[in-house]
């Protein structure tokens, strides 16, 4: 899909934002009857729903990609999540729920930093939850962006059968303009799958209940596989012939480092990067192998233009944290703001 034909539509949105409602349109019509086929919901009331809803503009832009995306730089993306003032709100939110987060760690093993870190990079503690109506936003995106359309009528349907167990109105959620929800912008799908009632009221809300979702991160990143008290990645010099294909594997763990010496690939911990929660920061009180565990990891490269490029040793819980959202800079970013928060303790 081309940037002029994403840029066409984004104006002619703009241009028309009183069109013909959804509940006309053959595409959404199908979506409607396919609902009724497979889960059994009333036509009429879907119907009734998509009669008042419109394309959002301001969706279509806000995903659209950049006009001259350029090189990425993991100087830069590192400076949006870790600087003083996420910080100082992150210490806040582990004081004030120090509680619960030491229950969820407990629980589910997952560290209570890093839960709190990924509730900071992806809304500033409860700052930044979005206003956009989930129903409209995904719409829009489901009829409305052909790149990723099977993906929103996916998360759609989701809403929909979320609200249809909570008995709530479908138009009554707001989150991000991908129709991401509550603290830890959840998408519907994860919402149904992995939120629970964690300070146990008898519902669970993820926008107003820490407690909810602090337990529902440490439950995500628990279903998906995370190691307690295991590695998740560590800084690291590279060198050698073997390091491109290494890279080109992926970021799924497959290699231990001894592995990836026998590659051709010469590894080097930078251990005062790695020190353990509680450790002395001096890097000649660690030991080489314990900074560099052998346990199978993936070779991470953290490219900045114009900047030497950072390498990982990313383990199983760094893949863990990509699950959340499919992005080295993201898993990295999330790993050194929970090492800023234990830092500044």
């Amino acid at each position: 899909m081309t940037r002029l034909f994403l840029l066409l539509l984004l104006a002619m949105l703009s241009a028309a934002p009183r069109a013909e409602n959804y509940a006309q349109r053959d595409d959404v019509r199908a979506f409607v009857q396919d609902m009724r086929d497979k889960h059994g919901f009333d036509a009429d009331n879907l119907n009734a729903l998509f009669r008042q809803t419109r394309p959002i503009a301001a969706v279509i832009k806000a995903i659209m990609p950049p006009k001259d995306p350029g090189v990425r730089s993991w100087h830069t993306y590192r400076g949006r999540f870790v600087e003083p003032k996420r910080i100082a709100a992150g210490r806040r939110f582990m004081l004030a729920h120090a509680t619960e987060l030491a229950a969820a760690e407990e629980r589910f093993g997952a560290p209570a930093d890093i839960i709190a870190a990924i509730i900071g990079v992806e809304t500033i503690y409860g700052k930044q939850l979005g206003r956009f109506g989930t129903f409209a936003a995904l719409t829009t995106l489901a009829f409305d962006y052909p790149p990723r359309a099977e993906l929103f009528r996916k998360e759609l349907e989701e809403l929909l059968l979320l609200a249809r167990e909570e008995s709530r109105d479908p138009l009554a959620y707001t989150g991000s303009y991908a129709g991401a929800l509550g603290l830890p912008q959840f998408l519907p799908s994860s919402r149904r799958r992995f939120a629970i009632d964690f300070d146990q009221d008898g519902r669970i809300d993820l926008a107003a209940s820490a407690a909810d979702a602090i337990g529902s991160v440490a439950n995500f990143l628990a279903e998906h596989g995370w190691e307690r008290d295991a590695p998740i990645a560590v800084v690291v010099t590279v060198a050698g012939d073997g390091v491109r294909a290494l890279i080109d594997e992926g970021i799924t763990p497959r290699r231990t480092p001894r592995q990836m010496a026998a590659a051709g690939v010469i590894l080097a911990s930078v251990m005062e990067r790695n020190v353990p929660r509680g450790g002395d920061a001096s890097p000649e009180s660690l030991d080489a192998d314990a900074a560099m565990p052998d346990r199978p990891a993936a070779l991470i490269d953290l490219i900045t233009p114009q900047a030497t490029t950072e390498y990982r040793l990313g383990y199983r819980n760094f893949y863990v944290i990509t699950r959340y959202n499919r992005s080295s800079f993201y898993a990295a970013a999330v790993m050194d703001l929970a090492a800023a928060l234990r830092a500044s303790k």
